[in-house]
């Protein structure tokens, strides 16, 4: 059976003025939608997978799409993928995890058009305001020479964001980037963003991490807030009680270990930090890694001896 990663992440409070949605007059808006029948701010997954590469970038790792910040533009490696052609070639770590796609439509009339395409194994959930919009706008002036633009405003939203992920390792070129999937979404820091205006960090402040052979991630949007202001996660304690998660599936970093409703669950592994949560979870999947490469061993060798 494949072995599965999932996550729930939500993070720190503060004042957000990410993902803009269409400027109305000289309003820049946020991105929403309607959750639970009221109006609350998003961040596009599009937005955290740019973050989750750069950072790859930032780290030294080889990613295929190079982001340059003085051009402000994308640089290519491989524009036409072509390390997936062979089994043994390499590959960047953008491509195998985040996949590509690339659409060209037929040369000539009714020539069929061509796609090469690979499905993202690392899959992010759109991030959702933990509290609604309240319609919060700020006004500012342009500095220097005024004109009909020095006059603007910003719609913002003192917030928490929460959103989840999903990963198997067993679909990946390289097995182990696993690993640097986890490294980044707990390192993220910008993602979107206004003119450099707004800093939100958008590293977790609690997690929920679950490795499994469920297919199901069963902890996507997991995360209340009180009116305190304090983070609990009701609907995930309720589906370990019904016995949907097993316990001991979980690993829990940050605020949220320490929640009366999680702790009762005596095998759940519990951290006070983000870090050491996801290390002890690192070393947990670098264990199925093995398994899995092991599984794959002996499955080519048991081929090899059918061949005549």
């Amino acid at each position: 059976m494949s072995i599965h990663v999932f996550g729930a992440v939500i993070t720190a409070q503060g004042v957000a003025a990410n993902n803009r949605g269409e400027t109305e007059g000289n309003i820049t808006t946020l991105q929403k939608l309607l959750w639970k029948g009221q109006v609350h701010t998003t961040v596009s997954a599009e937005a955290i997978r740019w973050a989750i590469r750069y950072y790859w970038q930032m780290k030294g790792l080889e990613v295929n799409r190079q982001w340059k910040d003085e051009k402000e533009d994308h640089e290519w490696r491989d524009e036409s993928w072509k390390g997936w052609a062979g089994e043994d070639s390499e590959t960047f770590i953008d491509d195998d995890l985040l996949g590509y796609m690339k659409a060209e439509g037929g040369k000539a009339e009714g020539e069929k058009g061509h796609a090469d395409k690979r499905r993202g194994v690392l899959e992010i959930a759109r991030a959702i305001s933990i509290n609604p919009f309240a319609g919060d706008i700020t006004f500012n002036s342009k500095s220097g020479e005024k004109g009909r633009t020095s006059l603007y405003g910003t719609e913002v939203h003192a917030t928490r964001y929460q959103y989840g992920f999903a990963l198997t390792p067993q679909r990946l070129r390289v097995k182990e980037r696993a690993l640097s999937a986890i490294d980044a979404i707990a390192n993220l820091g910008e993602v979107a963003g206004n003119h450099s205006r707004f800093l939100f960090d958008f590293s977790p402040e609690s997690i929920v991490l679950r490795l499994t052979h469920d297919p199901a991630p069963r902890l996507l949007y997991c995360f209340q807030e009180n009116e305190a202001g304090d983070i609990s996660a009701q609907d995930l304690a309720r589906r370990l009680e019904a016995g949907d998660i097993e316990p001991s599936e979980l690993y829990i970093g940050g605020t949220l270990a320490s929640e009366a409703n999680i702790k009762r669950f005596d095998t759940i592994h519990l951290f006070p930090g983000i870090k050491s949560a996801m290390d002890q979870f690192k070393q947990a999947l670098q264990g199925e890694l093995k398994n899995i490469k092991g599984s794959t061993d002996s499955n080519d060798s048991k081929d090899s001896e059918k061949t005549p």
